[in-house]
Protein backbone atom coordinates (compact mmCIF):
# COMPACT_ATOMS: atom_id res chain seq x y z
CA UNK A 1 0.00 0.00 0.00
CA UNK A 2 1.42 3.67 -0.64
CA UNK A 3 1.85 5.58 2.12
CA UNK A 4 -0.45 8.34 0.81
CA UNK A 5 -3.15 6.01 1.02
CA UNK A 6 -2.17 4.68 4.20
CA UNK A 7 -5.26 5.29 7.19
CA UNK A 8 -4.30 6.31 10.27
CA UNK A 9 -5.01 4.11 13.57
CA UNK A 10 -7.04 4.59 16.72
CA UNK A 11 -4.91 4.42 19.46
CA UNK A 12 -7.88 4.43 22.08
CA UNK A 13 -11.23 5.48 22.87
CA UNK A 14 -13.48 6.38 25.35
CA UNK A 15 -15.92 8.76 26.22
CA UNK A 16 -15.46 12.29 24.71
CA UNK A 17 -11.96 11.12 23.46
CA UNK A 18 -10.54 9.30 20.47
CA UNK A 19 -6.72 9.16 20.40
CA UNK A 20 -5.58 8.66 17.01
CA UNK A 21 -1.72 7.82 15.94
CA UNK A 22 0.34 11.08 14.67
CA UNK A 23 -2.18 13.28 16.68
CA UNK A 24 -0.96 14.87 19.81
CA UNK A 25 -4.12 15.93 21.09
CA UNK A 26 -7.24 13.81 21.10
CA UNK A 27 -10.48 14.60 19.60
CA UNK A 28 -13.93 14.62 20.91
CA UNK A 29 -15.50 13.68 17.02
CA UNK A 30 -13.01 13.02 14.34
CA UNK A 31 -12.68 11.96 10.62
CA UNK A 32 -10.41 9.56 9.40
CA UNK A 33 -9.24 8.94 6.03
CA UNK A 34 -6.17 7.86 4.06
CA UNK A 35 -3.60 10.32 4.42
CA UNK A 36 -5.46 11.54 7.50
CA UNK A 37 -7.30 12.99 9.94
CA UNK A 38 -9.31 16.38 11.60
CA UNK A 39 -11.69 17.16 14.23
CA UNK A 40 -15.38 16.53 12.85
CA UNK A 41 -17.56 19.79 13.12
CA UNK A 42 -20.85 18.77 12.77
CA UNK A 43 -21.87 22.29 11.79
CA UNK A 44 -20.09 22.44 8.69
CA UNK A 45 -22.84 19.98 6.74
CA UNK A 46 -25.54 20.30 9.26
CA UNK A 47 -24.92 16.85 11.30
CA UNK A 48 -26.81 16.45 14.14
CA UNK A 49 -27.98 13.17 16.39
CA UNK A 50 -31.14 14.09 14.31
CA UNK A 51 -31.48 14.15 10.93
CA UNK A 52 -27.73 12.47 11.18
CA UNK A 53 -24.51 11.92 9.16
CA UNK A 54 -25.20 13.80 5.96
CA UNK A 55 -23.52 13.18 2.32
CA UNK A 56 -21.38 16.05 2.53
CA UNK A 57 -19.49 14.40 5.88
CA UNK A 58 -18.77 11.14 3.69
CA UNK A 59 -18.40 13.03 0.16
CA UNK A 60 -14.98 14.23 2.00
CA UNK A 61 -14.01 10.92 3.11
CA UNK A 62 -14.49 9.30 -0.57
CA UNK A 63 -12.16 12.76 -1.86
CA UNK A 64 -9.94 11.76 0.32
CA UNK A 65 -9.87 7.84 -1.17
CA UNK A 66 -11.42 5.91 0.58
CA UNK A 67 -13.15 2.75 -0.60
CA UNK A 68 -14.66 1.39 3.11
CA UNK A 69 -16.86 3.41 5.65
CA UNK A 70 -16.81 3.07 9.20
CA UNK A 71 -19.84 5.29 9.99
CA UNK A 72 -19.59 5.54 14.41
CA UNK A 73 -22.98 5.96 16.10
CA UNK A 74 -21.58 7.19 19.30
CA UNK A 75 -21.77 5.07 22.55
CA UNK A 76 -24.98 4.98 23.22
CA UNK A 77 -25.85 5.13 19.71
CA UNK A 78 -28.20 8.52 19.33
CA UNK A 79 -26.38 9.19 16.21
CA UNK A 80 -28.51 8.73 13.33
CA UNK A 81 -27.81 7.68 9.50
CA UNK A 82 -30.17 8.78 7.10
CA UNK A 83 -31.30 6.63 4.42
CA UNK A 84 -30.32 9.18 2.21
CA UNK A 85 -26.52 8.78 3.13
CA UNK A 86 -26.45 5.33 3.21
CA UNK A 87 -28.59 4.94 -0.66
CA UNK A 88 -25.08 7.65 -1.53
CA UNK A 89 -22.92 5.18 -0.42
CA UNK A 90 -24.97 2.53 -1.85
CA UNK A 91 -24.95 4.20 -5.78
CA UNK A 92 -21.37 4.81 -5.69
CA UNK A 93 -20.65 1.05 -4.42
CA UNK A 94 -18.99 1.96 -1.09
CA UNK A 95 -19.47 -0.71 1.38
CA UNK A 96 -20.58 1.19 4.69
CA UNK A 97 -20.76 -0.43 8.13
CA UNK A 98 -22.83 1.16 10.64
CA UNK A 99 -21.80 0.27 14.89
CA UNK A 100 -21.66 1.70 18.36
CA UNK A 101 -18.05 4.07 18.06
CA UNK A 102 -16.18 1.25 20.14
CA UNK A 103 -17.16 -1.73 17.51
CA UNK A 104 -16.62 1.01 14.56
CA UNK A 105 -13.28 1.79 16.07
CA UNK A 106 -11.97 -1.92 16.65
CA UNK A 107 -13.42 -2.47 13.06
CA UNK A 108 -11.80 0.78 11.55
CA UNK A 109 -8.24 -0.69 12.54
CA UNK A 110 -9.07 -4.01 11.71
CA UNK A 111 -9.82 -2.69 7.77
CA UNK A 112 -7.01 -0.05 7.98
CA UNK A 113 -4.91 -2.83 7.67
CA UNK A 114 -4.96 -3.73 4.26
CA UNK A 115 -7.69 -1.25 2.87
CA UNK A 116 -8.36 2.59 1.91
CA UNK A 117 -11.04 2.85 5.15
CA UNK A 118 -12.31 6.03 6.15
CA UNK A 119 -14.47 6.75 9.44
CA UNK A 120 -17.08 9.32 10.77
CA UNK A 121 -16.24 8.73 14.86
CA UNK A 122 -18.92 10.21 17.66
CA UNK A 123 -16.98 9.73 20.90
CA UNK A 124 -20.08 10.79 23.01
CA UNK A 125 -24.34 9.38 23.32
Amino acid sequence: MESRNYSPRIKDVSWGRLEVEGKAEPYKDAKLFPGGSHAWNWRETGTGHRPGIQIADVQELLDHGARIIVLSRGMAECLQVPRETLDFLKQRQIAVHVLPTPEAAALYNKLAENESVGGLFHTTC
